[in-house]
């Protein structure tokens, strides 16, 4: 527990009116030995997170969130890769010079990094990009003597890496919002598994969520399962023995649906990126990484650092004052949904229950879980919480994400850059893993207009080159934009531009450059 409350707030460098909001009780903390170079003073111990305030668990979470790890703090994992296994060559601990490694981790000091734009939690730039799947090698990079030892290219597996398989490249996503859109999955997710329950033998069911179409569920006479005409969803969602019936769990993080949660998300982060250990994934007093330090993230830290991310502001719209700008981005956003790119880009999606409960029902085994620990519920709509808030109308909140939560394959084949040379999906080393991806979960567009890199792998500068990138399922969609007239074209590219992550604290979600509140569309219509 802590034991100065005082001085820990000064050590986290919290306002003074947030200390002061936080808790009437006065702890005391443990003085911090002189020469200390910790990131983190003193961790949550597991229950605090009921004891301490939301304002105070929050700026906690953030604390957790922008810290720069050190080996103080457990920094690094020596003795394990990035997917928690054991190195593969143990009389090559990942000690310096092997510590940092931007192909197969760690590879950053914080969170906040490489989401950090234009606030902790944010986009990043091309440079912030993370080499998913890198993680699965003990120290991976690009140089020619890795390809052939076992001191960096030979996975958990025994495989071999070749150059170009050893990771796919992939921009940081901003996380504002991210609340909302964990709590429209669970809802998406409660009710295609409502339909599979009532789904007889001998039946089929269209699995429909929020008008969403996931495609035909059947079942067949001797009680097994048919999904093979499900659509959207990654197979480890879909996958059947018997008269056991899919799962149906979202997973809407990961650019291919490969997390459920911003707990699990976060989780894998820590470990991955910066080699800390959560107690709830590696145990409690288990040094799993051979560092020498224990309980390197509690429990209560890791709800505190999801609530962080779960409260984050939502984005909204900026409309320039320019009256022929204005005329266009309103020409712009009703052609977006004219010529079909609205049909997995849905505006937005009606959200039912917007209290946020840490654990997510859904979690997988290696975080926490229903029934482990006490729930945390936080309000979304408090506003107390970053602005701006979404806010219910008719006991609905309409989340303007602009996505589907669906996998779409949006790559012309194989020999389309933009195809990952890997598939997350698949099981490490196997033909359909090194066969390489090309769905890919709906993008969510509403801060397309602030973030520097488009498309998955980021390698997009303009909205335009995303847009023309589009092919497979879109390619419908891209090829009457691109026979669009120049004003058309320009038009959606405006419309676009003013999806965009605000400035802390505005309270309106659609302003001026000015910051100030705008009515859109406009009075009388368009």
């Amino acid at each position: 527990m802590f034991k100065s409350y005082k001085c820990f707030c000064a050590a986290l460098a919290l306002p003074a009116f947030m200390c002061a909001a936080s808790d009437s009780s006065q702890r005391d903390l443990a003085s911090v030995p002189i020469g200390s170079e910790r990131a983190i003073g003193q961790h949550l111990q597991d229950g605090d997170e009921f004891t301490v305030s939301l304002p105070f668990l929050l700026n906690f979470g953030r604390s957790l969130f922008v810290a720069n790890w050190t080996v103080q703090d457990g920094g690094g994992r020596p003795m394990t890769k990035g997917t928690g296994k054991p190195i593969s060559d143990p009389t090559s601990p990942l000690l310096f010079p092997r510590n940092f490694n931007r192909i197969s981790g760690p590879d950053s000091n914080s969170c906040a990094g490489c989401h950090n734009s234009p606030i902790a939690g944010g986009d990043g730039d091309i440079v912030g990009n993370v080499f998913v799947l890198g993680q699965r090698f003990d120290s991976a990079s690009f140089d020619h003597n890795d390809l052939i030892t076992t001191r960096g290219a030979m996975d958990e597996g025994g495989n071999f890496a070749l150059l170009g398989t050893l990771a796919n490249s992939r921009a940081t996503p901003g996380l504002f919002g991210s609340g909302y859109y964990e709590m429209l999955a669970r809802e998406i997710t409660a009710d295609l598994k409502t339909e599979a329950a009532a789904l007889q033998n001998g039946q089929s069911v269209a699995l429909m969520s929020k008008g969403i179409s996931f495609g035909t569920l059947s079942r067949h006479s001797d009680g097994t399962w048919n999904t093979s005409l499900v659509t959207g969803l990654p197979a480890q969602c879909l996958s059947t023995t018997g008269a056991m019936a899919p799962t149906f769990v979202l997973q809407p993080f990961h650019q291919v649906g490969n997390v459920v949660s911003i707990r699990q998300f976060s989780n894998n982060a820590f470990n991955h990126h910066h080699g800390m250990q959560s107690e709830e994934r590696f145990g409690l007093g288990v040094d799993a990484d051979g560092d020498g330090v224990i309980n390197e993230l509690t429990r209560a830290d890791i709800t505190a650092v999801s609530l962080f991310q779960a409260a984050m502001a939502v984005p909204g719209r900026v409309i320039p004052n320019n009256p022929t700008i204005r005329e266009a981005i309103a020409h712009g956003e009703k052609l977006f949904s004219s010529i079909g790119c609205a049909t997995c880009h849905i505006p937005s999606l009606p959200l039912y229950n917007w209290m946020y409960v840490e654990p997510n029902p859904n979690n997988p085994t290696g975080n926490l879980q229903t029934g482990q620990a006490p729930d945390y519920t936080m309000d979304l709509t408090n506003p107390a919480l970053p602005l701006p808030r979404l806010q219910p109308v008719n006991g609905v909140i309409n989340v303007p994400l602009y996505t589907d939560f669906k996998l779409h394959n949006i790559t012309s084949g194989p020999a389309d850059g933009n195809v990952e040379a890997l598939d997350q999906n698949q099981t490490p080393g196997s033909t359909a893993f090194f066969a390489g991806n090309g769905f890919f979960l709906t993008k969510r567009l509403w801060t397309v207009g602030s973030k520097p890199n488009k498309f998955h792998h980021g390698k997009y500068g303009t909205i335009r080159e995303a847009i023309l990138a589009h092919a497979g399922e879109a390619i419908g969609s891209e090829q009457t934009f691109a026979m669009l007239s120049t004003y058309d074209r320009g038009s959606i590219i405006e419309f676009l531009k003013t999806l965009k992550s605000l400035r802390a604290g505005t309270p309106s979600l659609t302003v001026d450059e000015l910051g100030n509140a705008v009515q859109w569309p406009p009075s009388g219509g368009r």
